[in-house]
């Protein structure tokens, strides 16, 4: 399902100056998981500084939840019902943005997932999948969805999302750490294969975000510890810009105060 949106207001987060102050009018963009709270979060800050947006999420209706009512206007698509792992639906996405607007900047991957409880050796195999699909091979079916149009461009921003536990192991946590160790290394090379043809590739490492969800789920933790969705995204917005036209394979801690 394709349709347009229009642009939206967002509350403000301090950052550094020049990438305040840069816009992204000339610019398209692509937030997979643009459902969740942080793939909203990096869509409203998109929007709001000029950028026309791709809208990509495997919750259609949820998706039209969140910005079906800015459909008014024709710079922004939105693509419901969309699974990064279907190539073709992927690949028909960024075949439409290319035909209307001639090129993709950006592409920011939100998608991802976590399990965790269970010893590595009790973990079933379902479950490894599972953390596979959502936090590794969903970079990887995007990259081979976007770096193509990149190369010919000689220009683009790729950012992925890992977490705090790519960088260490835990008890019960083998699955959701190793898959996201993987796309820390994934980030890195491609990084490296990229970084000559104008292409930048990027990661950051949120702390435990502060979403109902977590909140839900952790009742008794402190919040005031966690990372707002809205921080997370401006940093990756500070990535993606000129403002980080310099910085290739970098891996950006965003804790809060955990």
């Amino acid at each position: 399902m394709l349709s347009s949106i229009a642009e939206v207001p967002t509350r403000g987060e301090r950052m550094p100056q020049q990438a305040m102050e840069e816009s992204f009018a000339s610019r398209v963009a692509l937030v997979a998981g643009a459902r969740g709270n942080l793939g909203r979060a990096v869509a409203h800050r998109l929007v709001a500084r000029g950028a026309t947006t791709v809208l990509v999420d495997r919750n259609g209706a949820g998706l039209s939840e969140s910005f079906g009512d800015l459909a008014a206007a024709g710079t922004h698509l939105l693509a419901g019902d969309v699974d990064l792992l279907d190539a073709g639906a992927l690949a028909a996405v960024v075949a439409q943005a290319v035909a209307r607007w001639g090129r993709l900047d950006i592409a920011i991957n939100t998608v991802g997932g976590f399990r965790a409880g269970e010893p590595a050796h009790d973990t079933a195999l379902a479950t490894w999948e599972t953390m596979l699909d959502l936090n590794l091979r969903s970079t990887l079916a995007l990259a081979r969805a976007v770096v193509p149009t990149m190369l010919e461009q000689r220009q683009g921003k790729i950012m992925t999302v890992a977490a705090r536990a790519a960088l260490s192991g835990g008890a019960g946590l083998a699955a959701y750490s190793a898959t996201k160790a993987a796309l820390l290394k994934l980030t890195e090379s491609m990084a490296a294969e990229l970084k000559s043809s104008g292409i930048n590739v990027n990661c950051v490492l949120p702390g435990t975000l502060d979403t109902p969800e977590n909140r839900h789920d952790r009742p008794d933790a402190d919040f005031s510890t966690w990372v707002a969705p809205e921080a997370v995204a401006d940093v990756i917005l500070f990535l993606v810009s000129d403002a980080a036209r310099s910085v290739h394979g970098a891996a950006v801690p965003v804790l809060g105060l955990s």
